[in-house]
């Protein structure tokens, strides 16, 4: 349909423009800059970098193995507690995390700028084409891994190098996840996403198979019958809907996910239908992905509405910097209420402003109508049962999906279900983060083989 929108398309700017705004947001440190940079960690005995990071990483180890001019062996300390160190490296809120907990930061207010410094030793390991794992030997068993996002690629690993042989069951034509589908396009450039799947595979003991949904193609009753484990990454499938009249009917309207997923796979960007006024819904990263991409593809005017205050959005403050420095309008307090179209497109959003009274997230009677030829919906995502349940008893499902509709884990990542384990942003344990993932996907391998000398 977006075709015949006269207001809905691609080609807003010339090719050089394009390549420039999809070059990579921050370029990657030369040695000397990264010398200088791992000069100002202080090394510190109780690390709170460390502590911060959901995947534990030695954070002084690896900077003090740049100072000594060895980034293969800063790479393998990343790598040792976080296989897609590289693609962290570039999406994981540092900022938040480790960069927020380093010393110098609060000392005077500029941390060691510990994601740029992980990026320059992946880097340098991924030219030299580095591997520094090992299969053990062979020990016969067999896991199926369902979904090949982060979580999915790192427990595979996990469970290859203990020997294990492992088969990853992914529904799209390519593994990678969120990191190949989800994720800002200036973020993770030069099809990076993909040369780390290569990267993680060419351990070897893996065997992948693409196009393979769960409860289409596979069952969990089978690979539960046919392994000696199965580990569940099969993310979040659904997206939250706007829920008022002709939000499902009128053209123009697009989830984000599905906006950024088509962005990433584009192969010219000026094919990429935009609008000249968007209006995105949410507050979180993907709200802000999509909002500074749309502004990068050559929309005039990208407004992001979110239904409450700035402090409250889920985007770090970095993130909500980086949109209002693409020119995109903040406008907080504020819920669309209602949608307006021209024959069979968009043409306008009403919002409403909202208000917090006694703890009671209100909307009033304040009205004020956003021009959009196209509306992206970045209000959350949701678990999808069916594929899980697809085959399976009632009591087997009351087992696995938890009162908040997420698959229910131990801390090992083990569900109430024998055999199966479950990981990332599916369980209910989830953070909805890429570095999470990773650390649920690594935990839940070492479960597995531990379950395996019982």
């Amino acid at each position: 349909m977006t075709e015949k929108n006269p207001n809905l398309h691609g080609q807003w700017l010339d090719a050089q423009k394009y390549a420039e705004n999809f070059g990579d947001l921050h370029p990657p440190l030369t040695p000397h800059q990264a010398f200088v940079e791992a000069d100002r960690c202080y090394y510190c005995a109780d690390a709170p970098c460390q502590t911060a990071c959901p995947t534990g990483i030695d954070i002084p180890a690896f900077i003090r193995e740049i100072m000594a001019d060895n980034p293969l062996g800063a790479a393998q300390t990343i790598y040792n507690s976080n296989i897609l160190g590289g693609a962290c490296a570039r999406v994981c809120p540092t900022e938040t995390l480790c960069e927020q907990a380093c010393v110098r930061e609060f000392a005077e207010g500029k941390p060691v700028k510990i994601g740029a410094l992980q990026r320059y030793a992946t880097d340098v390991a991924m030219d030299a084409k580095y591997q520094p794992f090992k299969r053990t030997a062979k020990t016969g068993k067999r896991i199926a891994v369902v979904g090949g996002g982060p979580a999915g690629l790192a427990c595979a690993h996990g469970l290859a190098v203990q020997g294990h042989e492992v088969t990853i069951y992914e529904s799209r034509d390519k593994l990678g996840g969120l990191n190949e589908y989800g994720i800002a396009a200036y973020k993770v450039p030069d099809n990076f996403a993909q040369t780390e799947v290569d990267f993680v595979l060419s351990i070897g003991g893996i065997t992948t198979k693409t196009g393979q949904a769960l409860g289409r193609d596979v069952f969990l009753p089978h690979l539960l019958r046919d392994y000696d484990a199965v580990f569940l990454a099969i993310g979040l499938a659904g997206v939250n809907q706007l829920g008022f009249a002709h939000s499902d009917k009128l053209g123009g309207i697009e989830d984000a996910v599905s906006f950024i997923a088509k962005l990433r796979q584009a192969k010219d960007l000026a094919q990429v239908p935009v609008g000249k006024n968007v209006v995105v819904v949410g507050g979180g990263m993907t709200a802000i992905d999509a909002a500074v991409q749309s502004k990068l593809l050559g929309a005039a005017a990208v407004t992001l509405v979110y239904r409450r205050d700035q402090d409250d959005m889920k985007a770090s403050p970095y993130e909500q910097e980086l949109a209002q420095t693409h020119g995109v309008t903040l406008r907080c307090n504020a819920v669309p209420v209602a949608l307006y179209g021209n024959k069979d497109w968009v043409t306008s959003v009403e919002c409403a402003e909202t208000e917090s009274r006694n703890g009671k997230f209100l909307t009033t009677d304040r009205r004020f109508t956003l021009a959009a030829d196209m509306v992206l919906t970045a209000i959350g995502q949701v678990f999808v049962p069916a594929p899980v349940a697809a085959q399976n008893d009632a009591a087997k499902m009351q087992l696995l999906v938890g009162e908040h509709g997420r698959i229910v884990v131990d801390d090992s990542y083990h569900t109430r279900v024998e055999k199966l384990w479950a990981g990332g942003d599916c369980v209910e344990r989830g953070q909805d983060l890429t570095v999470a993932a990773v650390e649920a996907g690594k935990i839940a391998a070492a479960s597995i083989h531990h379950s395996f000398s019982r």
